[in-house]
Order: C-alpha cells, then structure tokens, then sequence
C-alpha cells in the first residue's frame, strides 16, 4: 500500500481554510502518496472537488479517511473522536495550538498518535518555507487595513478635486512583526500617512524602508533593548512611561490603530487603554489582531465589532480564514514542504529522523507519550523522609569525691 496522506472538511465554525491545494496534491503524489480527501473540503477556499480529482487526490467519506490515513493534514486540530480513530502511528500534522489546547495533547498520547503542531516550527533558515505563523500573519495584516477601510467612513489617500481637498488617513501600527509590516505596506500602498512602533530597535529600520515613520523614545536605553538573538529586553520603568507618553500621544492624532502584539503561550500585551480610546476621533477605528488571545485593547471583544466611544473596535476571529483562498495555497506549502522531510524519495516511505531539529521542535506526542519539552508534566520532587529526632539522655554527672576535714 502506498503511502496515505488524508484531508479531511475541517469543522471549526470560522474556520474556511482547508490543508492541501491542488497544487500541492500534485507534489504529493509526485512523492508516491495517495490523497483521500473528503468531499466539500475546498469548497469554502474556492477550491471544487473537481479541482483535486484533475490533480490526482481521491475523495471520500470522512470515516474512510480516518481509517486509511498514515498522514492526517489539519488547518485546526479534529475532534477527540476523529483522534481516537487514527491508525496507532499516524501523524496528525498541522495547526494544533497546543498552548490553548493543552488538555488535547492527552488525547493524542492516549490514541498513540505522532502529533506535530506547525505553530511550534523553529526560527531557523531551514525552516522559514515550514512557518505557518509567519504565512497566515501575512496575510493577516493585510486583511487588518482592508477591515479597517470597511468601518473608515473616510478615504486613506489624499485626493485634490475641484470640490477641495481630502487629508490623508493617519494609520498608526503597534508590533512590526510579519503582520506588522504588512499592514504597513498596505496602507501605505493606499496612500495613508503611517507611523508604526516596536520594542525592538531593528525594527526601526524595517518599517522605515516601507515608507513608515518609527515612534518611539530612541535613548541610550532603547539602543541597547535587544539581546544577541534578537529578542526584547526587559526596560527600566522610567523608560516604560516615556514610551507610554509617546504611544498615548500618538494614538490621538490617529484614525486607524492596528494592534499585532502576541505572545506564544501568554495573554496578549495591553497596548491600548480606555483612555487611549477616548482620546481618539470620533470615526476612528482600532483593528485588534490578538483578540483571540485577551486582545490589545482592553475595549475589543472577542469575535465581535464594537463602538466605544465613538471609536469602531474590530475584533475579528481568525483572521487569515476570512481569506481563506490565499491563505489555505500558502499553508498547504508549509505543510508540504515538512511533510517532504519525512519521505524517502527512493523508497516512498515514511523516514523520519528524530534527531533533526525541526521534528524536536514540533512534535507533540510520539508513542503514546508527550515528548515536547514544553508540555511535559513536570514530576514533583519526592519528599524527604523526616526521621524524628530522638531526645538524647542526659549525661550522668560525674561526682568528684570530697575531701574530708582531717
């Protein structure tokens, strides 16, 4: 039997990505796998069962999927059942989010599964093709400034007519991370005025060479705020309200703030007050890219798009599906070009070596145990006996003889 890779309708409400492109079928089925794909798995990407039967895949039913697959490609992780039904061995690849599906993690240990969670993908050069964090906030970031012109009652270009003139829209963008930086692009592509901070220096030089203008209280402090691999350094707190003055001060004079600050593993940073939203315009918008994860602003809601303070807040969930056609073509790529470190050109078969680097860093379970550092219950220290102390009997003193009077 050759090598079984499944795809099956992914079932999260928001969700409308799918795993594999018909692209991507093709290069699978160059390596010598079979594709059973259940049917309607495109359909919300723009992707038809017929795209994938001309690209080689076969479709099928979701209970033959699961009990034929070696390889099950996920956007989100199935359901407890569906794991619970995978062939003991397979590999569950794809989007897992295992810090907030950590009870999960159990489930695929107890199913004796391979789970590999692509959000926990190194930060090396080999793997740059394998990063769907970096794919999907891509895209995210774009998406975040064509949100923020749907609620905009303005245009973002300044525009000369013969009735007037119509200012520039000012964007203002908190995290220059991958969706940082796009969203720059973006909105400077529509011909807004763009500012943007960060609390890595080097970023000032990327948002600059994009048409943006860096903000931020640039002392001997801030030159100095990141380490040897490129990460953050804790700041002084008298540096902190600097940067606080300047942001609360930036944030006034904006029409558009677009917040992309997460942290794997933690709540979001609170980058934007009440007070901050009152400061604002009436008309303005605030696009919150972390809400899944608390949000930025402390106004935002989850899923949903609001009005405080005359201030449009949006919260959309799961952003890269609401362009899910893109979103799912680069996706797929990520999984395809980690899922082809793990066949044998030659012989078409599985051949996984777990001393790469790569499967350290995302591989969840193997063998029916959580393997991944992260994750691994940490065994409590065993109590030291206590031996009672016994009380020591006193010495017997020693009477020293008297000398009688003569």
């Amino acid at each position: 039997m050759p090598l079984t890779i499944g795809i099956l309708k992914e079932t999260v409400d928001s969700e409308k990505r799918v795993a594999i492109s018909p692209e991507t079928v093709k290069k699978y089925k160059a390596l010598g796998a079979m594709l059973l794909i259940e049917k309607n798995a495109g359909l919300s990407a723009s992707i038809s069962d017929q795209d994938y039967k001309e690209a080689g895949a076969t479709l099928s039913t979701s209970t033959d999927i699961v009990k034929k697959s070696d390889i099950l490609l996920c956007v989100q992780s199935p359901d407890d059942k569906i794991i619970a039904s995978l062939k003991k061995n397979a590999l569950l690849i794809g989007g897992l989010s295992p810090h907030n599906n950590q009870a999960t993690l159990k489930t695929y240990a107890k199913a004796g599964i391979t789970a590999c969670a692509m959000e926990l993908m190194p930060r090396i050069s080999r793997a740059q093709s394998m990063d769907i964090l970096s794919s999907q906030s891509n895209l995210s970031g774009y998406k975040a400034v064509l949100d923020a012109t749907e609620h905009y009652a303005r245009a973002f270009p300044m525009m000369m007519t013969a009735a007037g003139t119509i200012a520039p829209a000012r964007v203002f963008v908190m995290g220059a991370g991958v969706a940082g930086l796009q969203a720059i692009a973006t909105a400077k592509r529509l011909g807004a005025i763009v500012s943007a901070t960060d609390v890595r220096p080097a970023a000032k030089e990327q948002v600059e060479s994009l048409g943006g203008s860096f903000v931020a209280v640039e002392d001997d402090e801030f030159k100095q705020a990141e380490t040897a691999g490129g990460y953050a350094k804790q700041m002084s707190v008298a540096y902190q309200k600097k940067q606080a003055k300047l942001v609360a001060d930036t944030i006034a004079k904006q029409d558009i703030v677009i917040t992309t600050a997460l942290i794997p593993g933690r709540d979001a940073p609170t980058l934007v007050t009440e007070t901050m939203v009152k400061s604002m315009k009436a008309g303005s918008v605030i696009v919150d890219l972390a809400v899944e994860q608390g949000g930025n602003c402390t106004l935002s809601e989850n899923g949903k798009i609001v009005t405080k303070h005359g201030v449009s807040i949006i919260g959309h969930k799961n952003v890269p599906s609401r362009i899910a056609a893109d979103s799912s073509l680069l996706f797929s790529k990520n999984l395809f070009n980690f899922v082809s470190l793990l066949i044998d050109k030659d012989t078409q078969t599985l051949k996984i070596d777990w001393e790469d680097e790569i499967l350290q860093g995302v591989t969840l379970t193997k063998e029916g145990k959580i393997i991944h550092p992260l994750f691994q219950e940490k065994k409590k220290p065993l109590a030291k006996k206590i031996i009672p102390k016994t009380k020591a009997k006193p010495k017997e003193k020693i009477k020293t003889p008297t000398k009688k009077k003569a």
